[in-house]
Protein backbone atom coordinates (compact mmCIF):
# COMPACT_ATOMS: atom_id res chain seq x y z
CA UNK A 1 0.00 0.00 0.00
CA UNK A 2 1.33 3.06 -0.69
CA UNK A 3 1.23 6.05 2.31
CA UNK A 4 1.01 10.21 0.81
CA UNK A 5 1.75 12.64 4.07
CA UNK A 6 1.06 15.59 2.29
CA UNK A 7 -1.51 18.57 2.36
CA UNK A 8 -4.00 18.87 0.21
CA UNK A 9 -1.81 21.60 -2.18
CA UNK A 10 1.24 19.24 -1.96
CA UNK A 11 0.13 16.23 -3.26
CA UNK A 12 0.77 14.21 -6.06
CA UNK A 13 -1.95 13.64 -9.01
CA UNK A 14 -2.90 9.88 -9.71
CA UNK A 15 -6.29 8.23 -10.05
CA UNK A 16 -8.67 7.34 -10.86
CA UNK A 17 -9.61 5.64 -7.67
CA UNK A 18 -12.67 4.26 -5.76
CA UNK A 19 -12.65 6.55 -2.64
CA UNK A 20 -13.61 6.53 1.22
CA UNK A 21 -13.04 9.25 3.49
CA UNK A 22 -12.85 9.72 7.60
CA UNK A 23 -10.67 9.88 10.52
CA UNK A 24 -11.04 6.02 11.22
CA UNK A 25 -10.37 5.68 14.97
CA UNK A 26 -10.56 2.69 15.58
CA UNK A 27 -10.99 1.15 12.47
CA UNK A 28 -14.02 -0.55 14.11
CA UNK A 29 -16.30 -3.17 12.29
CA UNK A 30 -18.16 -0.85 10.41
CA UNK A 31 -15.16 0.77 8.70
CA UNK A 32 -13.07 -2.10 7.82
CA UNK A 33 -17.48 -3.28 6.23
CA UNK A 34 -17.00 0.57 4.69
CA UNK A 35 -13.22 -0.14 3.30
CA UNK A 36 -14.12 -4.12 2.09
CA UNK A 37 -16.86 -2.18 -0.02
CA UNK A 38 -14.55 0.23 -1.56
CA UNK A 39 -12.13 -2.40 -1.73
CA UNK A 40 -14.23 -4.68 -3.50
CA UNK A 41 -15.81 -1.70 -5.89
CA UNK A 42 -12.65 -0.83 -6.91
CA UNK A 43 -11.39 -4.19 -8.11
CA UNK A 44 -14.73 -4.62 -10.42
CA UNK A 45 -14.23 -1.06 -11.70
CA UNK A 46 -10.51 -1.97 -12.23
CA UNK A 47 -9.61 0.93 -10.35
CA UNK A 48 -7.49 1.12 -7.33
CA UNK A 49 -8.83 2.00 -3.96
CA UNK A 50 -7.97 5.03 -1.62
CA UNK A 51 -8.39 6.12 1.91
CA UNK A 52 -8.58 9.77 2.85
CA UNK A 53 -7.63 10.48 6.48
CA UNK A 54 -6.16 13.02 8.95
CA UNK A 55 -3.85 13.21 11.20
CA UNK A 56 -3.68 14.37 14.10
CA UNK A 57 -7.59 13.71 14.73
CA UNK A 58 -9.58 16.63 14.17
CA UNK A 59 -10.65 18.03 17.73
CA UNK A 60 -6.82 18.43 18.21
CA UNK A 61 -7.14 21.03 16.49
CA UNK A 62 -10.52 22.67 17.16
CA UNK A 63 -11.94 21.71 19.94
CA UNK A 64 -8.57 20.53 22.11
CA UNK A 65 -10.55 20.50 25.28
CA UNK A 66 -13.29 17.95 23.93
CA UNK A 67 -10.80 15.77 22.48
CA UNK A 68 -10.80 11.87 22.60
CA UNK A 69 -8.36 9.26 24.03
CA UNK A 70 -7.17 8.13 20.75
CA UNK A 71 -8.02 3.98 20.67
CA UNK A 72 -5.13 3.71 17.46
CA UNK A 73 -1.80 4.88 16.49
CA UNK A 74 -1.42 6.07 12.79
CA UNK A 75 0.66 3.08 12.40
CA UNK A 76 -2.74 0.70 13.49
CA UNK A 77 -4.85 2.77 11.10
CA UNK A 78 -2.13 2.56 8.27
CA UNK A 79 -1.65 -1.38 8.47
CA UNK A 80 -5.99 -1.49 8.99
CA UNK A 81 -5.74 0.03 5.77
CA UNK A 82 -3.86 -2.14 4.41
CA UNK A 83 -5.51 -5.50 5.87
CA UNK A 84 -8.86 -4.39 4.15
CA UNK A 85 -6.99 -4.18 0.49
CA UNK A 86 -6.06 -0.52 -0.06
CA UNK A 87 -3.55 0.27 -2.04
CA UNK A 88 -3.66 4.03 -1.18
CA UNK A 89 -3.79 6.09 1.90
CA UNK A 90 -3.59 9.64 1.54
CA UNK A 91 -2.72 11.34 5.21
CA UNK A 92 -3.99 14.58 5.32
CA UNK A 93 -1.91 16.91 8.29
CA UNK A 94 -5.05 18.22 10.10
CA UNK A 95 -4.51 22.24 10.89
CA UNK A 96 -6.54 25.14 11.54
CA UNK A 97 -6.24 26.17 8.25
CA UNK A 98 -7.33 22.88 6.60
CA UNK A 99 -10.24 23.04 9.29
CA UNK A 100 -11.70 26.11 7.56
CA UNK A 101 -11.38 24.65 3.99
CA UNK A 102 -15.35 25.07 3.21
CA UNK A 103 -16.91 21.64 1.84
CA UNK A 104 -16.55 22.36 -2.02
CA UNK A 105 -13.18 23.43 -1.74
CA UNK A 106 -12.55 20.35 -0.18
CA UNK A 107 -13.52 18.07 -2.55
CA UNK A 108 -12.66 19.69 -5.04
CA UNK A 109 -8.89 19.91 -4.10
CA UNK A 110 -9.19 16.32 -3.70
CA UNK A 111 -10.40 15.55 -6.91
CA UNK A 112 -7.54 16.86 -8.80
CA UNK A 113 -4.80 14.23 -6.77
CA UNK A 114 -7.48 11.40 -6.97
CA UNK A 115 -10.05 11.92 -9.89
CA UNK A 116 -12.76 9.90 -8.04
CA UNK A 117 -14.83 7.51 -9.67
CA UNK A 118 -16.87 7.06 -6.62
CA UNK A 119 -16.72 7.82 -2.51
CA UNK A 120 -17.92 5.74 0.20
CA UNK A 121 -18.69 7.15 3.50
CA UNK A 122 -20.27 6.33 6.38
CA UNK A 123 -24.16 7.57 6.62
CA UNK A 124 -23.29 9.79 9.67
CA UNK A 125 -20.14 11.58 7.96
CA UNK A 126 -19.56 15.64 8.38
CA UNK A 127 -16.69 17.47 6.91
CA UNK A 128 -15.40 20.72 6.03
CA UNK A 129 -15.34 23.97 7.47
CA UNK A 130 -17.81 23.90 11.46
CA UNK A 131 -18.79 20.06 9.61
CA UNK A 132 -21.01 21.81 7.51
CA UNK A 133 -20.40 19.10 4.67
CA UNK A 134 -22.55 16.46 4.65
CA UNK A 135 -23.78 13.26 2.52
CA UNK A 136 -26.33 15.68 0.67
CA UNK A 137 -23.13 17.74 -0.13
CA UNK A 138 -21.32 14.54 -1.05
CA UNK A 139 -24.70 13.89 -3.76
CA UNK A 140 -24.70 16.88 -4.72
CA UNK A 141 -21.00 17.25 -5.45
CA UNK A 142 -20.46 14.12 -7.07
CA UNK A 143 -23.90 14.63 -9.34
CA UNK A 144 -22.17 17.41 -10.82
CA UNK A 145 -18.53 15.79 -11.15
CA UNK A 146 -19.61 12.22 -12.81
CA UNK A 147 -18.71 10.87 -9.30
CA UNK A 148 -21.19 8.02 -7.47
CA UNK A 149 -21.60 8.57 -3.96
CA UNK A 150 -22.04 5.63 -1.36
CA UNK A 151 -23.55 5.27 2.16
CA UNK A 152 -23.39 2.95 4.54
CA UNK A 153 -24.89 2.68 7.71
CA UNK A 154 -22.88 1.98 10.75
CA UNK A 155 -24.39 -0.48 12.87
CA UNK A 156 -23.22 -1.86 16.12
CA UNK A 157 -24.07 -6.20 15.94
CA UNK A 158 -26.32 -5.40 18.49
CA UNK A 159 -28.23 -3.07 16.05
CA UNK A 160 -27.57 0.06 18.48
CA UNK A 161 -25.17 3.08 17.33
CA UNK A 162 -21.25 1.84 16.19
CA UNK A 163 -18.81 4.70 16.79
CA UNK A 164 -15.49 5.20 18.29
CA UNK A 165 -17.36 7.37 21.25
CA UNK A 166 -19.20 4.12 22.17
CA UNK A 167 -15.86 1.78 22.21
CA UNK A 168 -14.61 4.40 24.13
CA UNK A 169 -17.06 4.11 26.69
CA UNK A 170 -17.57 0.36 26.98
CA UNK A 171 -13.36 -0.16 27.52
CA UNK A 172 -13.77 2.74 30.46
CA UNK A 173 -16.17 0.05 31.93
CA UNK A 174 -13.59 -2.54 31.25
CA UNK A 175 -15.65 -4.52 29.16
CA UNK A 176 -13.64 -5.52 26.74
CA UNK A 177 -15.29 -8.49 25.29
CA UNK A 178 -18.23 -5.99 24.17
CA UNK A 179 -15.52 -3.60 22.86
CA UNK A 180 -14.23 -6.56 20.42
CA UNK A 181 -17.37 -6.85 19.29
CA UNK A 182 -17.98 -3.22 18.18
CA UNK A 183 -14.03 -3.24 16.98
CA UNK A 184 -14.65 -6.53 15.43
CA UNK A 185 -10.81 -7.35 16.87
CA UNK A 186 -9.56 -7.65 20.40
CA UNK A 187 -8.96 -3.74 21.55
CA UNK A 188 -5.12 -4.01 21.83
CA UNK A 189 -2.23 -1.83 23.19
CA UNK A 190 1.60 -2.25 21.47
CA UNK A 191 4.28 -0.44 22.70
CA UNK A 192 8.10 -1.63 23.75
CA UNK A 193 8.47 -3.54 27.11
CA UNK A 194 10.60 -1.55 29.51
CA UNK A 195 12.05 -1.57 33.21
CA UNK A 196 9.30 -1.99 35.96
CA UNK A 197 9.64 -2.21 39.98
CA UNK A 198 10.21 -6.11 39.48
CA UNK A 199 7.33 -5.95 42.62
CA UNK A 200 6.17 -8.93 40.24
CA UNK A 201 9.00 -10.78 40.02
CA UNK A 202 9.54 -10.67 43.75
CA UNK A 203 5.85 -11.99 44.09
CA UNK A 204 6.52 -15.20 42.10
CA UNK A 205 5.11 -13.64 39.12
CA UNK A 206 7.49 -11.63 36.80
CA UNK A 207 5.71 -9.04 34.15
CA UNK A 208 6.30 -7.08 31.08
CA UNK A 209 5.73 -3.70 31.88
CA UNK A 210 4.44 -1.77 28.46
CA UNK A 211 5.08 1.93 27.34
CA UNK A 212 1.81 1.59 25.43
CA UNK A 213 1.45 3.78 22.75
CA UNK A 214 -2.23 4.18 22.73
CA UNK A 215 -4.33 6.92 24.26
CA UNK A 216 -7.54 4.81 25.66
CA UNK A 217 -6.97 2.37 28.65
CA UNK A 218 -9.44 -0.01 29.68
CA UNK A 219 -10.50 0.25 32.98
CA UNK A 220 -8.48 -0.86 36.25
CA UNK A 221 -8.31 -4.06 36.34
CA UNK A 222 -6.68 -7.83 35.89
CA UNK A 223 -7.64 -8.99 32.03
CA UNK A 224 -7.17 -12.23 30.10
CA UNK A 225 -5.12 -11.07 27.61
CA UNK A 226 -3.36 -12.48 23.80
CA UNK A 227 0.38 -11.12 23.93
CA UNK A 228 2.59 -11.18 20.68
CA UNK A 229 5.79 -11.01 20.76
CA UNK A 230 6.86 -10.99 16.94
CA UNK A 231 10.55 -11.47 17.63
CA UNK A 232 9.99 -14.46 20.10
CA UNK A 233 8.03 -17.09 18.83
CA UNK A 234 4.93 -15.46 18.58
CA UNK A 235 1.25 -15.83 20.73
CA UNK A 236 1.08 -16.19 24.46
CA UNK A 237 -1.50 -16.48 26.86
CA UNK A 238 -0.72 -12.83 29.35
CA UNK A 239 -2.40 -11.89 32.63
CA UNK A 240 -2.71 -8.22 32.19
CA UNK A 241 -2.62 -5.73 35.16
CA UNK A 242 -3.74 -2.38 34.54
CA UNK A 243 -3.94 -0.12 37.50
CA UNK A 244 -1.81 1.93 40.08
CA UNK A 245 -0.96 -1.28 42.35
CA UNK A 246 -2.37 0.36 45.26
CA UNK A 247 -1.44 -2.75 48.24
CA UNK A 248 2.18 -0.74 47.42
CA UNK A 249 0.10 2.31 47.69
CA UNK A 250 1.13 3.32 43.79
CA UNK A 251 0.65 6.69 42.30
CA UNK A 252 1.47 5.90 38.41
CA UNK A 253 -0.95 4.18 36.08
CA UNK A 254 1.07 0.85 34.65
CA UNK A 255 0.03 -2.19 32.37
CA UNK A 256 2.16 -4.85 33.30
CA UNK A 257 1.81 -8.69 31.71
CA UNK A 258 2.56 -11.85 33.39
CA UNK A 259 3.32 -14.64 30.47
CA UNK A 260 2.45 -18.11 32.29
CA UNK A 261 5.32 -19.97 31.37
CA UNK A 262 7.34 -17.86 29.26
CA UNK A 263 11.11 -17.80 29.87
CA UNK A 264 13.23 -15.14 28.22
CA UNK A 265 14.78 -11.62 28.57
CA UNK A 266 11.88 -8.86 26.31
CA UNK A 267 13.25 -6.04 27.66
CA UNK A 268 13.09 -3.44 24.56
CA UNK A 269 11.32 -5.87 22.60
CA UNK A 270 8.24 -5.02 20.91
CA UNK A 271 4.90 -6.42 22.11
CA UNK A 272 0.87 -6.09 21.43
CA UNK A 273 -1.44 -6.73 24.15
CA UNK A 274 -5.00 -7.80 22.85
CA UNK A 275 -7.41 -8.00 25.88
CA UNK A 276 -9.93 -10.58 25.76
CA UNK A 277 -11.69 -10.98 29.28
CA UNK A 278 -11.68 -9.05 32.25
CA UNK A 279 -11.23 -11.45 35.77
CA UNK A 280 -11.53 -8.39 38.16
CA UNK A 281 -11.41 -5.22 39.25
CA UNK A 282 -8.33 -3.61 40.78
CA UNK A 283 -8.22 -4.39 44.90
CA UNK A 284 -6.47 -3.11 47.39
CA UNK A 285 -4.92 -5.99 49.61
CA UNK A 286 -4.27 -6.31 53.63
CA UNK A 287 -0.85 -7.95 52.78
CA UNK A 288 1.47 -9.00 49.75
CA UNK A 289 0.59 -12.58 50.86
CA UNK A 290 -2.63 -12.09 50.13
CA UNK A 291 -1.98 -10.13 46.93
CA UNK A 292 0.38 -13.08 46.06
CA UNK A 293 -2.78 -15.66 46.78
CA UNK A 294 -4.65 -13.65 44.44
CA UNK A 295 -2.65 -13.32 41.59
CA UNK A 296 -2.10 -17.01 41.65
CA UNK A 297 -6.20 -17.61 41.47
CA UNK A 298 -6.27 -14.91 38.76
CA UNK A 299 -3.63 -17.03 36.25
CA UNK A 300 -5.22 -20.18 37.50
CA UNK A 301 -8.53 -18.48 36.55
CA UNK A 302 -7.30 -16.98 33.21
CA UNK A 303 -5.43 -20.29 31.87
CA UNK A 304 -9.18 -22.20 32.50
CA UNK A 305 -10.07 -19.32 30.14
CA UNK A 306 -7.77 -19.29 27.59
CA UNK A 307 -8.21 -23.12 27.95
CA UNK A 308 -12.27 -23.28 27.47
CA UNK A 309 -12.17 -20.81 24.25
CA UNK A 310 -9.44 -22.53 22.42
CA UNK A 311 -11.25 -25.92 22.82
Amino acid sequence: MEVWHHALEAAPVGGPYVVTLGTFDGVHAGHRELLRVAAGRAKTLGRQAAVVTFDPHPTVVVAPQRRPKLLMTLDQRLAAFRAEGMDLAWVIPFSRTFSELEPGAFLDRMAQSLAPVELHVGRAFCFGRDRTGTVETLEAWGAAHGCEVHTLALRAPDGGRLSSTRIRETLDRGEVESARDLLGHPYTLTGVVVEGDRRGRHLGFPTANLAWEQEQLPASGVYVTEAGLPHHGGTFLGLTNVGEKPTFEGQRLTVETHLPGFEGDIYGARLEVRFLHRIRGEKKFGSVDELRAQIAQDVAEGQAWWKGQRG
